[in-house]
């Protein structure tokens, strides 16, 4: 995932975020569970990946202003 020039994960961290949208498809459309727990189990991705973005760009932007 990049925000314009910006690489905001790495290669691991890419790949995780990827699993959780899998995982967050799979439960959408072919897990035979009620629609209440889908809504959770995207509501939880969503946040994760959102709060893991966010994680990511402050250490970036701590880290550039501990160089300068």
């Amino acid at each position: 995932m990049s925000f314009g020039n910006l690489k905001v994960f790495t290669g691991i961290q890419e790949m995780l975020i990827l699993a959780l949208m899998l995982i967050s498809i799979l439960a959408l459309f072919y897990l035979d569970i009620e629609f209440t727990y889908k809504i959770g189990i995207i509501a939880i991705v969503f946040v994760i990946i959102v709060l893991s973005t966010m994680a990511a760009q402050l250490l970036r932007i701590q880290k550039e202003n501990i160089k300068s």
